[in-house]
């Protein structure tokens, strides 16, 4: 016999059992009393889903909405021609999309790292799914007269989508530890490219199955409100540092501006944002530009005839989409794989994995807008070898978070590397890359030829970004361990009594 939080008996159970409550924390099993009644039928259903909320189908459900978030971000992206010959608008207007969902992004992020450190996070995570679902749905709707209207909707989205980047890895870090930790947020962080990838796929196969692309915008909110119910039903909420076995010790939670200093001061953690913002950089102005690069070169090559009304081709849309999924779950699993590997030579592993991985992916990105002048089959080869290295390091990425920055502080860490990772990074690129494009194209506006050319040599900013990013994933390996120890001393401070807590930054 178990005993539910209500006092109630679950039968069914043996007296080993245990009951996952409604904060998320375990019971455990306790012998039949004579006090204990019998549990009613809701109690007996309730008690039924809370068996159900195991660490591993909790990290399931939230990386099953980080696919979702990512989905939606690149819809947009997947029917860009689309959008363009509808609202009649520029690559720089174009471009302006991306650049107001990530820059509502990345303000929001830091109110709700601040939030998810003090307040419940799946209701926090459900709210924002349920937001962005409704205003994508509503997006749809928007006629060709109101473009500014449309680009609103895409900041509003931005904030509903915030919320769930910032606060949903830190749950998961509290349910696993160590090389199991590394595999979940893997799992979790290989939705990234997976989603990317799909909203590709959803995007063009939507339109091409309704003749329109408004309907690209309409299935990924019906999946959202799906998500939003499934965090509120089985993902648990756990203590901070309960993985550590620390949930019930941490007997200090330290200020916010306490929390921003000590960060500001964590060489480690500065280092690999930086990183992480090249990363964005990268993958931003890519995902919003590399389709529609691919379709101009086919023009150049007369394999393809110019799209002067809508609908246009989506293949190339469809393709990427494919390679971005593949590459990411390859980037994802050789990342892990070699993180794990590595650590039993180094315990730099983690930053060492990530530099070398950039570095690599630089190369291959580079050779993208040589092949593309002649063969697109060359290209896309670059891409797939490009793609799965720069994707190799999102989820070390967070786990090198995890190990230098301490659990109370967790949310408001990642929201604070979200926020700096696209300031600097896709906040700006997919606007600036096609701006660049743009004013290329002035002297010879009408030139099919210069109007690919001038889109490659934009985006050829990319790799030298990317570099940078490998050597502040070096610069991240050489202070890693002091900051990781640095890290183990503050969260020893904090299960002491609050009397004798006094937590340095």
């Amino acid at each position: 016999m178990c005993v539910e939080s209500d006092g109630c008996e679950i039968e069914g159970c043996s007296s080993s059992d245990e009951v996952h409550t409604l904060s998320g924390s375990m019971s455990p099993g306790l012998k039949s009393s004579p006090d204990l009644h019998p549990c009613k039928p809701g109690q007996k259903f309730r008690a039924a889903l809370l068996r159900c909320r195991s660490p591993v189908a909790a990290a399931g459900i939230l990386s099953f909405g980080n696919v979702l978030n990512y989905m939606d971000r690149y819809t947009v992206a997947g029917v860009l021609l689309d959008i363009q010959q509808h609202f009649q608008v520029k690559d720089s207007e174009a471009g302006l999309l991306q650049t107001v969902f990530i820059c509502s992004f990345m303000v929001a992020a830091p109110i709700f790292g601040y939030l998810g450190d003090r307040f419940n996070r799946k209701i926090i995570l459900s709210c924002g799914i349920f937001f962005w679902s409704a205003v994508t749905l509503s997006s749809s709707f928007i006629t060709k007269e109101y473009y500014w209207l449309f680009v609103l909707s895409r900041g509003l989205v931005g904030i509903g989508e915030s919320s769930y980047s910032s606060i949903s890895p830190t749950i998961i870090g509290d349910l696993f530890t160590n090389n199991t930790r590394t595999m979940m947020l893997s799992i979790f962080y290989f939705a990234i490219p997976l989603g990317s990838g799909l909203g590709y796929i959803l995007g063009s196969s939507a339109k091409q199955a309704a003749g329109d692309w408004h309907w690209a915008l309409r299935v990924s909110p019906v999946m959202g409100m799906t998500a939003g119910s499934l965090i509120l039903f089985f993902v648990p909420e756990p203590k901070r540092g309960h993985a550590d076995q620390l949930g019930g010790r941490l007997k200090a939670r330290t200020p916010w501006i306490c929390d921003m200093k000590a960060l500001a001061k964590n060489r480690s953690y500065m280092f690999t944002s930086l990183a992480s913002a090249a990363v964005s950089f990268a993958t931003g102005a890519f995902g919003m530009w590399i389709p529609l690069y691919l379709y101009r070169a086919q023009v150049v090559q007369n394999t393809v005839m110019p799209c002067n009304k809508e609908p246009c081709s989506s293949k190339d849309s469809l393709i990427f989409g494919v390679i971005t999924c593949v590459t990411g779950f390859l980037g994802v699993l050789i990342g892990a794989g070699a993180t794990r590997l590595c650590r039993q030579k180094t315990e730099r592993a983690d930053p060492l994995v990530c530099a070398v991985s950039m570095l690599g992916s630089a190369i291959f990105i580079c050779l993208i807008f040589v092949a593309a002048k002649k063969s697109i089959v060359g290209a896309y080869f670059c891409i797939f070898i490009g793609e799965t290295l720069l994707f190799l390091n999102w989820a070390i990425t967070a786990d090198i978070l995890m190990y230098v920055v301490i659990p109370t502080r967790r949310a408001t860490a990642v929201a604070l590397q979200s926020f700096v990772s696209h300031i600097l990074g896709d906040a700006g690129s997919p606007y600036l890359i096609g701006l660049i494009s743009e004013a290329l194209q002035k002297s010879y506006a009408d030139s099919v030829l210069w109007q690919f050319l001038s889109l490659g040599y934009a985006l050829m900013l990319c790799p030298f970004v990317i570099v940078l990013g490998g050597m502040f994933f070096l610069a991240t390996a050489v202070f890693f361990l002091d900051d990781r120890d640095k890290a183990e001393k503050q969260l020893n401070q904090l299960t002491r009594s609050p009397s004798s807590v006094k937590v340095t930054n």
